[in-house]
Parts: C-alpha cells; structure tokens; sequence
C-alpha cells in the first residue's frame, strides 16, 4: 500500500457534497458551455484579423470544420450580443465588447497552454486540451497555473 499526501482524496470514494454546492457546480459548468461558442468566435475573429487582415466567414468555416450557414447563424448570434459587427458581404469585425472577451479568452488560452507544457505535455497536445479547459477554469485555477509557471521559470 502506498503513502498518499494527506491532501489526496480517492476520486473513485463516494462522498457526501452540500446539494448547494453541488448545484452550484453544475451551474457553473453549464455558463460555462453556453459562452463556448462565442469565446471560440471571437477568439478566432482576432486571431484572423491578426493574422490575416481580416476575418472572412469562410475562413471562419474552415477553421472550425463547419459549414458556412453554421458560421452565419452563430454569427448573426454574436451581433445580437453586441460582440461582432458586420455589413453584407463584408468581413467580420468585433465590437470593444467582443475584442474584450477576445484577449481574455486568448490570456486563458495561453495560462492553460503554457501550464500544460509545463507539466511536459507536448504543444500540440497542450493546445487542444487547452480549448476545452479554457472555457471552464476559474480565475483561482489560472493565477494557480500561473504561479506555477513563474515558479518553474
């Protein structure tokens, strides 16, 4: 038998969870799926215009293995959030909103990446995890991650 820290709780032992808690957890993990897509838009959005000048819905397509009509009804979703803007037949551009959520995202990104690699997970392993992660990490968990790395450095 071996020694665990006495911080290490065996995740496959049942335990009794406060059903508030427990709610609140689930709640927070749903939030967190409904706002997947539009941190994935526009985070993809300023990496386009970045990268390429502009942000092309076929592009956009493209880049996430969609169909066009899928990228202008999620499109047309972030408009009504007042995260995007656009005109007819034009590229995509964000709103001050949008462009906030954008650096968030890409700051969550590159915290989730760097930890993971720092951890000896190879970058393009480091980089898809982290598309799921990113959307569900608290900012506790991200400054952790961060004082974790500049511990390592």
């Amino acid at each position: 038998m071996t020694n665990q820290p006495s911080n290490f709780r065996d995740d496959t032992a049942a335990y009794a969870r406060d059903p508030e808690e427990q709610a609140d957890g689930f709640a927070t993990v749903r939030k967190a799926h409904e706002s997947e897509m539009a941190e994935d838009y526009v985070e993809l959005i300023a990496e386009l215009i970045e990268v390429q000048g502009e942000a092309r819905p076929v592009d956009i397509a493209e880049r996430f293995g969609v169909k066009p009509p899928t990228v202008t009804k999620n499109i047309s979703r972030l408009k009504a959030a007042g995260l995007v803007r656009r005109e007819r037949y034009r590229s995509i551009f964000l709103t001050d909103e949008g462009q906030a959520l954008a650096d968030a995202c890409r700051r969550r990104h590159k915290i989730v990446v760097a930890f993971l690699i720092n951890l000896g997970i190879d970058q393009e392993t480091a980089e898809r995890d982290a598309e799921g992660i990113e959307h569900h990490v608290s900012e506790a968990t991200l400054a952790a991650f961060q004082r974790a790395i500049d511990a390592s450095s």
